[in-house]
């Protein structure tokens, strides 16, 4: 018996496949039969289709090794567990699944892989994966390397040649992200879907200038610079039934482009990318892809665009600088939106209002909701605190909802997460396989313009999606225990209301604009300029 052969049988007979004692007579023990599982993977569709693949050349060795060890009972089971073109960093794979199943149903003995990173790259779902094999007494070998799980010295072997595989999986990934970075500080178009002006061409993969569109950003710039509005600007051109960037990705599927709002005008206005630059973490690096404004044009557009903002960025002195009480809290019915505090002087007088942002936007036409008085809706507000602290029978209708809209919240959030982390699951998966599938030998030297290109684009938009969903997920857990932490008490939202009043009059503008935030959850305006109070759940 080969080498290999002895270990796998001593690992078989420490999963509990005894031989039986000697029978009377002296004949000899008969052997148990060790019904054994073959799964092989394949990270890539590449060559799945030939007559011969990976698939193939896996199958055959494990079937050769299991036939060596016919004398210790080992017999390949008829059915093999194949996941073709699926990552490895993953154990949801429908092969793997179905052996799992199988296990569970005490259908298999021992599995056999060519090699360890074939079964997990991920050392840590690997070790899950043994634990598994351990509690169900299952012997698990590797065709191409000495393997024995019944020794401490085989299982540290396991787990040091896994902690390589994981290391060269994100030494890949780290590889990619540098050429992500090396292509772009180059000039290169690295991904996403192309801007309104340009198409992608899909055999250099860059950026061409598509003729009509660009005259339609040349147009934005040129009305922007004589209308000074981006609002005029928006209501000419939907006016006019321009739209955002339609297009074709790689899969074939299409995008019909959405009619133009303020900011994506303003995103249009300050994209260096129409005078033929690049940016990259913040600096600025001159790109491959033609002009479509001139440097001139471009300029004018950025001084207009900060004179029209008083040359100020929003920042904490700025922000509400007005005492804008409800700002954050008033939404519109119609459309949703939030309603913005807005103002206008004549001579010395300030003139303030909320207006839903649907309407700053796209314009009048694009919402119903009419601008509110400032002062008016404030002090309506304000009346709506006091009557529920003076009135008990209120101050209950009041907790009651309370209660409500933390279940309802709750229930809002966890909705969200659980649909977040499967999303972010996905992309994770797509990164990896993705990465994978760079990192192959036969990938290394395509050239600029080829396959490689299309997986670092994607990678790049997989890797920015997954980190946003992360930052939205940390704080969808800050907003679930905060409201999980919540202490209802009714008692203290009636002292809480009552104190109300005799606070009031006494405050700073921005200390009652802190006290109305943590009284109020919401204020909906209506066209009909019927007014909902919603009050914050009590703690």
């Amino acid at each position: 018996m080969n080498p290999l052969a002895a270990s796998v049988a001593t690992t078989r007979r420490h999963r509990g496949s005894v031989e039986r004692p000697a029978r009377p007579g002296g004949q000899a023990p008969e052997t148990k039969v060790v019904r054994a599982a073959i799964y092989c993977r394949k990270s890539t569709d590449e060559n799945l289709h030939s007559d011969f693949n990976s698939l193939d050349a896996q199958r055959e060795a494990c079937q050769a090794f299991i036939t060596s060890l016919k004398s210790e009972g080992w017999v390949a089971l008829e059915q093999t567990y194949e996941d073709a073109a699926v990552s490895g960093g993953t154990v949801d794979r429908p092969a793997l699944q179905r052996l799992m199943d199988d296990i569970r149903h005490g259908k298999v003995d021992a599995i056999v892989v060519v090699k360890l990173d074939r079964l997990s790259r991920s050392l840590s779902q690997f070790l899950h994966l043994m634990e598994f094999f351990e509690e169900h007494k299952i012997a698990f070998c590797a065709v191409t390397q000495q393997i024995n799980t019944a020794s401490s010295a085989g299982r540290l072997l396991v787990n040091v040649l896994m902690s390589f595989a994981q290391f060269e999986r994100e030494i890949g990934s780290e590889r990619t992200r540098e050429k992500i970075q090396a292509a772009r500080k180059k000039g290169r178009f690295t991904g996403g879907h192309p801007p309104l002006g340009y198409d992608l061409d899909r055999t250099s993969h860059q950026l061409v200038v598509n003729s009509d569109e660009a005259n339609q950003v040349r147009e934005l710039y040129r009305l922007y610079l004589e209308r000074q509005s981006l609002i005029a600007v928006v209501q000419e051109v939907n006016g006019r039934g321009w739209t955002k960037k339609s297009w074709q990705n790689a899969k074939g599927i299409y995008r019909n482009g959405r009619p133009f709002d303020k900011v994506h005008v303003q995103r249009i206005l300050t994209n260096p990318l129409y005078v033929g630059r690049v940016t990259l973490h913040g600096d600025v690096y001159t790109g491959l892809q033609e002009a479509i404004v001139d440097e001139e044009t471009y300029k004018q557009a950025q001084d207009l665009l900060v004179h029209n903002r008083n040359g100020q960025k929003p920042g904490p002195e700025t922000r509400n600088k007005h005492g804008a009480l409800l700002r954050g809290l008033i939404k519109c019915s119609i459309c949703g939106s939030a309603m913005g505090h807005t103002y206008t002087k004549k001579g010395n007088r300030l003139y303030r209002f909320y207006t839903c942002t649907t309407r700053v936007k796209q314009g009048k036409g694009a919402c119903s909701t009419p601008s509110f008085t400032a002062a008016d809706i404030e002090a309506f507000v304000v009346e709506q605190i006091r009557r529920v602290g003076k009135d008990p029978e209120l101050a209950q209708e009041v907790f009651a909802e309370a209660v409500q809209q933390r279940e309802d919240a709750l229930a809002r959030l966890r909705s969200e997460r659980d649909r977040l982390i499967k999303q972010k699951i996905q992309r994770d998966e797509e990164a990896r396989r993705l990465t994978t599938m760079l990192a192959q030998p036969s990938r290394e030297d395509l050239r600029p313009g080829g396959d490689s290109d299309t997986l670092l684009r994607r990678i790049t938009e997989c890797e920015s999606q997954a980190g946003t969903i992360t930052a939205r997920l940390v704080e969808l857990e800050r907003e679930i225990g905060s409201h999980q932490g919540a202490s209802l008490n009714l008692d203290h939202l009636k002292a809480t209301l009552a104190e109300f009043d005799g606070i009031w009059d006494v405050l700073l503008p921005h200390e009652r604009a802190l006290l109305i935030h943590s009284l109020i959850a919401q204020v909906v305006c209506s066209p009909d300029s019927e007014v909902q109070v919603v009050f914050r759940t009590p703690q």
